[in-house]
């Protein structure tokens, strides 16, 4: 395997819970009032230090789209997924963006989130829209 190099974030960022690797930096942040499968999520405008899965459709609360995965470059975990491509015309403004699981990183000041037992989210910030 060759030498990993992952792209340093200046200033606040989220980064990755396992490995630290940053993922976005907190200017890209567009929304904190997403859902996943998990709990809840953070929509970003764009990541860094990412690879991506396979394509596939997927039916979600909002429609169906066309989604891949992303992954942490370095630790290889289940970070989230990318929109494709949106089935409805109200969506397509997520097209393009990020969704990483909130359980999944830290955040700006390294604050760790963690879901509990019951499925409740335990630390981090609040959940107003940026």
């Amino acid at each position: 395997m060759g030498r990993l190099f992952l792209i340093s974030l200046e200033g606040n960022f989220y980064s990755c819970k396992h490995c630290q690797a940053h993922l976005a930096h907190s200017d890209d942040l567009i929304s904190k009032s997403f859902h996943s499968r998990r709990g809840k999520a953070y929509l970003f405008n764009k990541v860094v230090n990412v690879t991506i899965g396979e394509k596939e459709e997927r039916t979600m609360t909002t429609g169906i789209y066309t989604v891949v995965d992303i992954f942490c470059v370095g630790c290889g975990s289940l970070i989230g997924w990318k929109y494709e491509v949106a089935s409805e015309k109200s969506e397509e403004y997520k097209e393009g963006k990020y969704i990483i699981e909130r359980f999944k990183v830290l955040g700006p000041d390294s604050g760790h989130y963690v879901i509990s037992h019951d499925g409740q989210l335990l630390g981090g910030d609040s959940d107003d829209d940026v």
